[in-house]
């Protein structure tokens, strides 16, 4: 189907949370095959250049559906903030796994129309490559820090004046613990840069596991609860500091509440 509207706005509410849950046997098998199709129909969409924000949540959303229907079960909190911030922010939260970056769309883009930091080699893989394409990423190297600040702060800049947020890992990588000493402060920055304030994201999505070949594609394991959470809307002060400090008090405390201290790293 080519959607020409939102199929679900989900921050239409504060909280989401799955509604029923079952055991299905050969979960991950299950839902790579639905992946499959997922990605299919997107990537005919892209190629019919059709592929505009609306079916980018509808994917967002089969997603969604297809981890539910082999008896994940999500929370999502505090997307009334969502609504807090007029105009485009910039989104920094830990990255755990391949989920976020497939779900969070779902959640956001209805809100406020977004653009992830993504690493150029994403924009090359055969099945979500011409996905990442066609929603107007910020493409990193991730070899030489300096070029990639260069190109965050500019292409970031553009992105802002075009009415886009941006959300930012400030990780190296999707890793399974957070490291607080990993983050960088590259989204404060830009923030700082714009005068556009900040909203953190925690988010447990270790249900999705990291894959020893292919880290895309590691194992599913449903009796983990995933969780994701946003936080007010930060104004940056002064040389940003405080707000940096605050957005990984913010991460660590939502691990605590959701008792996974196992997660963090000491």
């Amino acid at each position: 189907m080519n959607y020409k509207t939102y199929p679900r706005i989900l921050a239409s509410e504060d909280i989401y949370r799955t509604k029923t849950s079952k055991k299905i046997i050969f979960p991950t098998t299950r839902f790579y095959l639905k992946l499959g199709k997922i990605f299919v129909g997107a990537n005919l969409k892209t190629k019919r250049n059709l592929y505009n924000r609306y079916n980018w949540v509808a994917t967002s959303l089969e997603v969604l559906d297809a981890l539910e229907s082999i008896g994940l079960e999500f929370e999502f909190s505090g997307m009334k903030n969502l609504h807090l911030a007029d105009g485009p922010v910039i989104f920094i939260g830990n990255h755990m796994s391949m989920m976020e970056t497939l779900i969070l769309p779902a959640i956001i883009q209805p809100i406020k129309p977004l653009v992830f930091v993504t690493k150029k080699q994403l924009s090359s893989t055969p099945l979500f490559g011409p996905i990442n394409k066609h929603r107007h990423p910020i493409e990193v190297g991730r070899e030489n820090p300096r070029e990639d600040l260069k190109t965050v702060m500019e292409v970031g800049a553009e992105r802002i004046k075009e009415g886009r947020s941006i959300l930012i890992f400030p990780q190296k990588t999707r890793a399974k613990f957070f490291d607080a000493a990993g983050f960088n402060t590259l989204g404060i920055k830009l923030a700082k840069r714009n005068n556009v304030p900040v909203i953190p994201i925690a988010l447990i999505t270790d249900a999705w596991q990291n894959g020893k070949i292919i880290k895309d594609f590691g194992k599913i394991t449903p009796g983990k609860k995933c969780y994701i959470e946003f936080g007010k809307p930060m104004q940056i002060t002064g040389n940003g500091n405080e707000q940096h400090s605050k957005v990984l008090e913010f991460i660590t405390q939502k691990f605590i509440d959701w008792n996974r201290k196992d997660l963090i790293k000491n």
